[in-house]
C-alpha cells in the first residue's frame, strides 16, 4: 500500500484480460450514457490493449471488421434488424 492508501498489484495474463473485457464493458456503457467522445476514445483504448495482449494487430482486426461489413453489413446505413428467423440463417 503506498502512501495514498492504494493496493497495486501486477496482474496475470488471465486476470489482466478479464480486467480489459470488463473494462470494455463499462467505457461502452459510460458512452452510451454520456454521448461523450472522450468515453468513446476509451473504449477504443481497451480494445487496442486487448488486441495487444492478444498478439492481434489492429491491422487484422480492421481486416476482419471489413469483411464481415462486406458479408453482413454495416452499422452507418439506418438499418436496424428488430427480427431473424434463426431457422433461415
Amino acid at each position: 500500500m503506498n502512501d495514498n492508501g492504494v493496493v497495486i498489484h501486477r496482474a496475470t495474463r488471465d486476470e489482466l484480460d478479464l480486467f480489459l473485457r470488463l473494462k470494455l464493458v463499462e467505457e461502452a456503457i459510460e458512452f452510451a450514457l454520456s454521448n461523450s467522445v472522450e468515453e468513446l476514445a476509451d473504449v477504443l483504448e481497451v480494445v487496442y490493449a486487448i488486441a495487444k495482449l492478444r498478439g492481434l494487430s489492429i491491422e487484422h482486426i480492421e481486416e476482419l471488421r471489413l469483411s464481415k461489413r462486406e458479408l453482413r453489413g454495416g452499422f452507418d446505413s439506418g438499418y436496424i434488424v428488430t427480427w431473424l428467423n434463426k431457422e433461415i440463417c
